[in-house]
């Protein structure tokens, strides 16, 4: 009778809920707290950010095509380099902390197109008020961060292009010094050249 209850007290009972049942609670709490966070974003973004760029461009036609050329082919060309150099980390199976640095750069350099995005293709009473800042303050700006985007786009497939190339000639050339050395290799192990005949 002793030991059971040693045993009973020694090892007291469990209470509280299951770990799956925790885990569940985060991610919906955290769901929640990311729609909430969606909604004040959307509401309140798109206008902002039309603010800005009306600030940039002060109603110039000319500053709009300039500054949506300029957002367009950065906030394009450097997180597709940046996620890139991501995903070749990502490839050679090593985890390093600069793979988050990289992705969470990407992100916000991605940001100001995201955001005229949201402007243009936004269904909100903030996404209508950020594309009328725009036609006023930034015209052109639009219209000249999709050009950007697709210079953006071509500029980093001749980037990725070269950058193949390049690697392939290297390792092409690396293979050829392989196969001269071994080419070398089998010349020198072979059996040496016996004594010169005697001339009478």
């Amino acid at each position: 009778m002793t030991t059971e209850n040693s045993a009973s007290t020694s090892t007291p009972a469990k209470s509280g809920l299951p770990a799956w049942a925790k885990k569940a609670i985060g991610i919906a709490v955290l769901l929640v707290v990311l729609v909430i966070a969606y909604f004040i974003l959307a509401a309140y973004l798109p206008r902002a950010w039309a603010q800005n760029v009306g600030g940039l461009a002060d109603g110039s036609f000319g500053g709009g095509i300039l500054w949506g050329l300029l957002f367009g082919t950065l906030c394009t060309l450097l997180p597709l380099l940046l996620f890139r150099g991501a995903w070749r980390l990502f490839r050679r199976r090593r985890f390093k902390p600069v793979q988050i640095v990289l992705l969470i750069l990407g992100v916000l350099v991605v940001l100001p197109n995201l955001l005229t995005l949201s402007v243009v293709l936004g269904g909100n009473s903030a996404a209508h008020a950020g594309e009328r800042i725009m036609d006023v303050d930034a015209p052109g700006f639009r219209g000249a961060s999709l050009a950007g985007a697709i210079i953006g786009v071509v500029l980093f497939l001749g980037v990725a292009g070269v950058s193949f190339t390049y690697r392939k000639r290297g390792e092409d050339l690396a293979e050829m010094r392989r196969d001269t050395k071994a080419k070398d290799g089998q010349v020198g192990d072979g059996p040496p050249a016996g004594p010169s005949p005697a001339t009478p």
